[in-house]
């Protein structure tokens, strides 16, 4: 029983073909043709900049060390 990739994302969301359908159609109908490129290329911008912020972060993370060590004068000891 093999899924295609293409099927994935829907079944996740548990949409069918019919109910995509209905959907994008809403979604012509509120925003008009001619927004809709401009839409998509921004949700494509925002999608980038998640994946690309997220992947930073995870990047920084193992960088980062503790402090190890008695430091009194850190303390405000006179």
């Amino acid at each position: 029983m093999a899924m295609s990739l293409a099927a994935l994302p829907l079944a996740a969301f548990g949409f069918s073909g019919s109910e995509l359908f209905i959907v994008l159609l809403i979604i012509l109908v509120l925003f008009g043709g001619a927004k809709l490129p401009s839409l998509a290329r921004g949700l494509g911008q925002a999608i980038r900049e998640f994946k690309k912020a997220s992947s930073e972060d995870a990047e920084t993370k193992p960088t980062e060390t503790k402090k190890t060590g008695d430091d009194s004068s850190s303390h405000g000891a006179n």
